[in-house]
């Protein structure tokens, strides 16, 4: 059976670190981009996790947070109390996860486990959520997901990891791989490419992953043409930083004529 997780709209449309648009612009993997996304009509959302130093995830991209806030220098060096009063774009809050979850109960979210020390106080944020049903871990650390996996049991959905993705991109070039249900994932969010290698280019990777059991998720689309183009090969969910263009391109294809 399907983990819950999947029981959402199809395809799966998400917004990639938020409805960072408009008015929001630049405020990537905040909590008022992932309400906007809510409110645009958006049920799946990707955000990305670092632990503070005390063990609170928090939701930002980087390890560092010079890119996006008014602060400099690493977020597990910093403790919650003291990565609460950052700012990203100097306006919006820096999310603790457990804020995020509690404002999103209708919406599926893929987290982004972006180091090892964030794997287990996630794991509690979705203990105390009750939020199994509607959240899917992902990393490209293999270490990561069976760490959470081990943890979890069959409650907990993931994505691939590297190799699982690689195993599976061979199997869809007619290379034997061997790649065990649920162990490797419950579903695979991939990239069209990674570096000059081919991921999600092709009919046979989806063939591939759909005979496996499996959705493909592609990461992270922003044109029109790409949308249509992965669509058409049968993928299931797109990721996008412009959530409205995949929204007008779905609502298109969902159109008569």
């Amino acid at each position: 059976m399907p983990h819950p997780y999947l029981e959402g709209p199809y395809p799966r449309a998400y917004a990639h670190r938020g409805w960072h648009l408009d008015e929001l612009a630049g405020c990537e993997n905040t909590l008022a981009a992932f309400v906007a996304a809510a409110d645009h009509g958006l049920r799946y959302v990707e955000l990305d996790v670092h632990a503070s130093a005390d063990g609170v995830p928090f939701v930002h991209h980087d390890a560092e947070l010079d890119r996006t806030t008014d602060t400099s220098g690493r977020i597990d060096a910093r403790t919650a109390a003291q990565l609460d009063d950052v700012r990203v774009r100097g306006r919006e809050p820096l999310p603790r996860l457990a804020d995020v979850l509690a404002a999103l109960p209708g919406v599926r979210v893929t987290i982004e486990l972006k180091d090892d020390a964030v794997v287990a106080p996630t794991l509690a944020v979705l203990e105390a959520a009750d939020a199994w049903d509607r959240v899917c871990l992902g990393s490209f650390s293999e270490r990561r997901l069976a760490t959470a996996r081990r943890a979890a049991g069959d409650r907990l959905c993931t994505s691939m990891g590297q190799v699982a993705v690689a195993g599976l991109r061979a199997r869809a070039w007619g290379v034997p791989a061997r790649i065990l249900p649920g162990r490797a994932g419950n579903l695979a969010q991939v990239p069209p490419h990674f570096g000059r290698i081919p991921v999600a280019t092709d009919r046979r990777f989806v063939d591939a992953a759909h005979a496996s059991g499996r959705e493909v998720h592609v990461w992270t689309v922003d044109e029109t043409p790409e949308m249509n183009r992965l669509l058409d090969l049968g993928v299931d969910g797109l990721l996008s930083d412009w959530p409205d263009l995949l929204l007008t391109v779905l609502g298109d294809r969902a159109s008569p004529g």
